[in-house]
């Protein structure tokens, strides 16, 4: 099998519960009844998907860069159209780096590079959804590292 293919599984545990296994094996229990927040929806897991997926390319990007980042964190929002399937059309994506001596050139350039060659979420959801993304960096002193 080609390494470009994934499978995943999908089971119904009732109760308006499934089970997602991908092809990791890591099991992610979803919830259909967002309402009684047993655990995520499948909607929620593609906002997670789309902030971890460029969190993972930035903090990569920063470190190869030598930024002293002590933490770093991603917030983004989602929002959907108003009409079934209410599909997400926009999506804001904000980085939030804490550390020392951070350049805001790393941060712009890796943002930019995730946003526009390495995020494979970003990548499939674009075609239907515009993502915007700003940065906030935090400069922590030795004294409070």
């Amino acid at each position: 099998m080609s390494k470009n293919v994934y499978n995943a599984v999908v089971k119904y545990a009732g109760d308006e519960f499934f089970i997602g296994i991908p092809p990791s094996g890591h099991a992610q229990i979803m919830d259909a009844k967002g309402d009684r927040n047993a655990a995520a929806t499948p909607l929620e897991l593609l906002l997670v998907a789309v902030a971890g997926c460029t969190a993972f390319d930035v903090i990569s990007i920063l470190k190869k860069k030598r930024q002293d980042v002590t933490v770093y964190k991603v917030e983004i929002t989602g929002e959907r159209k108003e009409d079934r399937p209410q599909a997400f059309i926009k999506f804001h994506i904000n980085h939030i780096v804490h550390g020392r001596d951070i350049s805001e050139k790393a941060v712009a350039d890796a943002i930019k590079l995730s946003d526009t060659t390495y995020c494979s979420v970003a990548a499939t959801v674009r075609p239907t959804a515009e993502i915007t993304t700003s940065y906030q960096i935090i400069e922590v002193s030795a004294a409070n590292a």
